[in-house]
C-alpha cells in the first residue's frame, strides 16, 4: 500500500471542494462562503516538524521570534540540533521540555523522503513515535506538508468550532464525534478540513474576533 492522493495545485483544491459541496449542501456553503479555498503547501521534513514543536502553546508572535532565531544560528538541521548543548538551545528560546523534543527528534532517524511513499496512517504512526509530535502536529503535517488529500484532525479546535457552526451544533464536537463526521468527506477530507479551516476565519470575522 502507497501513498494516495497527492494534493500538488490549486486545481487538485478545486477538484475537491467541487466534490464536497455536491455531496453535503453545508459543505457547499462553506466553500461557497470563502473560495477559492487555500493550496496551504508546505515543505516537509525535519525543520517543519522542529517548526511545529517551537510553535506549541506559545502565541504566533513568540513561535516567529524563536524560529527567527534558530534559522540565524543554522539550527534548522537534524545534525546541528542534536549536537547543540541544552544551554545553546536555551540561549536561543527553547524551553527545556521543547529542548528534549528537538533532540528527540533531531535523534529520531526519520527517513522524511520515505515518509513521502507511506501511506496516511503508517505517516502518522511514525511521527507519533517522537516525543513531542502528538496526533494532532503528524495529521497537520500528514495535510500540508506531505500533500495528503483524505487526512483530517478532528482535534483541532478552529476545525471543532468551525464545524459547530457550519453544522448548527449546540456544542463543539468532540474530536471523536468530529473524526466521525469527517468520514462523509472521504476521499478529500484535507480539503474539508481548509474549508473549515477558512470559514472559521469567517465566523471569527463577523463576531468581531481578529
Amino acid at each position: 500500500m502507497r501513498a494516495g492522493r497527492i494534493i500538488e495545485t490549486d486545481a487538485d483544491v478545486a477538484e475537491g471542494a467541487k466534490w464536497l459541496s455536491a455531496q453535503c449542501p453545508r459543505m457547499a456553503i462553506a466553500v461557497q462562503t470563502t473560495s477559492p479555498l487555500p493550496l496551504r503547501r508546505r515543505t516537509d521534513g525535519f525543520a517543519a516538524l522542529l517548526q511545529a514543536i517551537v510553535s506549541q502553546q506559545v502565541s504566533v508572535a513568540s513561535a516567529q521570534a524563536i524560529w527567527s532565531k534558530l534559522e540565524e544560528a543554522e539550527m534548522t538541521r537534524p545534525e546541528a540540533v542534536a549536537d547543540a548543548s541544552w544551554d545553546a538551545l536555551r540561549a536561543l528560546g527553547l524551553s527545556r521540555q521543547k529542548i528534549r523534543y528537538a533532540h528527540a527528534l533531531a535523534n529520531a532517524g526519520i527517513d522524511y523522503d520515505g515518509l513521502r511513499n507511506l501511506p496516511d496512517h503508517e505517516v502518522i504512526e511514525t511521527l507519533v513515535e517522537v516525543p513531542g509530535v502528538g496526533v494532532w502536529t503528524a495529521e497537520i503535517y500528514a495535510m500540508f506538508s506531505l500533500g495528503r488529500a483524505d487526512v483530517f484532525a478532528p482535534g483541532d479546535l478552529a476545525l471543532q468550532e468551525a464545524a459547530r457552526s457550519l453544522y448548527e451544533m449546540q456544542e463543539r464536537p468532540k474530536p471523536a464525534e468530529l473524526r466521525a463526521m469527517a468520514e462523509a468527506w472521504s476521499p478529500w477530507r484535507s480539503v474539508a478540513a481548509r474549508a473549515l479551516f477558512a470559514y472559521y476565519r469567517v465566523i471569527k470575522q463577523r463576531e468581531g474576533i481578529t
